[in-house]
């Protein structure tokens, strides 16, 4: 049969339609409200309204607070929303495409190699994965059950935190130390990672450099969450001799927020792509698709290539200056911006305190006022006032911010 012929079957009722136009036809009619039973039983193929988070009651936010996943992370610039809308028009073959974007990672960042996730804690899952079950097919298909291979990782204790659970869900035990004695003799046949947590590993008993030496002495890989960090070049992680380094691509890098970089160790990057999507892998459900790759290369590539972050941090420090002049009229009322003290983000904020006696309102009461207000605005309160966290403030965001601040407070005077 020509490979074509099955275009020209047609079916029994001969009214000349395919199956896929009856189906498109019927797909339309659901969404138009008809039922395609009418006057000369037509359908009429209309074009649904747009929608948006109005059309749907979801109240947009002014973010103050920051990179916060749960306030959907940040805004894609719009070169990414470019290179996204671009991917989105052909296909490719994804384990092509990987190989690429791997190589392109490494020019632009000076890593062996690298890979994008479908955020950052599925780099870390599948860096688990990696040191774990590395590239073999019969242990990636036994995972999460690791009997009979590495199946434990060691951390100092202070940097274990929520995202651990990507470590845990691929089948490793943790362990945690709280001196490099502890964290030495901890380390053993079974030792398959060592994970960290980027902004502790200046803290604590024993630092980046004493777990590195260990690591290397014991040859057991280093992996370092630095989610919210600052993806610089030269990486600071990877210079330290760590193996594996992870980023958000949605907080800092103002990439798609379900989108995160895994960047180091040519062999580990590898084996974690092959334990995750589209491969049938453990990780076969944290499928990262073509748009957000290369809307996350975009922006990496903008970060190193194309944004002034000096002339950002002015712009920060601006917005600034202009709330602290609307409100500076307020009794009691004072501003102050507090420069970051730890790698993740790592932006100004602005201190806003005011005595109660003389502005009678909680700052959980402003926190709520503002959430609740129109335009709706998210601050963290703080102590004896509210925290503005710069980083995810949009151009013109200051005007309003101010206006509502300025409206609470002085009717509380």
């Amino acid at each position: 049969m020509n490979r074509n012929s099955h275009r020209n079957i047609r079916p029994e009722t001969g009214t000349g339609i395919s199956r896929r136009n009856l189906l498109k036809s019927a797909g339309l009619a659901a969404l138009a409200g008809t039922t395609g039973c009418g006057e000369g039983n037509s359908v009429k193929q209309q074009r649904i309204p747009l929608v948006d988070y109005a059309s749907i009651g979801v109240r947009p936010i002014i973010n103050c607070k920051g990179t916060y996943t749960a306030l959907s992370g940040s805004l894609m610039l719009t070169e990414v929303k470019a290179a996204m809308m671009a991917a989105s028009e052909q296909y490719v073959v994804m384990d092509e495409l990987m190989e690429c974007v791997g190589r392109r990672i490494a020019e632009l960042t000076g890593a062996e190699y690298g890979m994008i996730t479908a955020g950052c804690n599925a780099a870390q899952f599948g860096a688990a994965c990696a040191c774990v079950a590395g590239a073999d097919p019969e242990k990636m298909a036994l995972l999460p059950d690791t009997t009979g291979m590495k199946n434990e990782m060691v951390t100092p204790r202070w940097h274990r935190n929520v995202y651990d659970r990507a470590f845990t869900m691929v089948g490793l035990r943790m362990i945690t130390a709280e001196t490099l004695e502890e964290f030495e003799g901890a380390i053993n046949e079974k030792t398959a990672m060592i994970p960290l947590l980027g902004d502790q590993s200046d803290r604590g008993a024993f630092l980046l450099d004493d777990v590195i030496r260990i690591a290397k002495k014991h040859g057991v890989p280093v992996m370092v969450d630095a989610a919210a960090e600052r993806p610089d070049v030269p990486n600071i992680y990877l210079e330290a001799g760590a193996d594996l380094v992870a980023y958000s691509g949605g907080k800092c890098l103002r990439g798609p927020q379900s989108s995160g970089i895994l960047m180091g160790r040519e062999d580990l990057c590898r084996a974690a792509f092959l334990n995750l999507a589209p491969h049938h892998a453990l990780g076969r459900p944290m499928k990262c698709g073509k748009e957000e790759i290369m809307g996350s290369l975009a922006s990496l590539d903008l970060w190193i290539n194309g944004r002034d972050h000096d002339a950002e941090w002015k712009e920060w420090l601006r917005r600034f200056d202009y709330i602290d002049k609307q409100l500076a009229s307020i009794p009691s009322v004072k501003t102050e911006v507090v420069n970051p003290t730890m790698r993740s983000n790592d932006a100004p904020r602005l201190s806003i305190i005011w005595e109660q006696e003389k502005v009678s309102i909680t700052p959980g009461d402003v926190a709520q006022q503002l959430d609740e207000g129109t335009p709706r605005i998210q601050m963290s309160p703080s102590g004896k006032g509210m925290i503005i966290m710069s980083y995810m403030m949009e151009d013109g965001d200051e005007i309003p911010v101010a206006a509502r601040l300025g409206e609470i407070l002085s009717s509380a005077v």
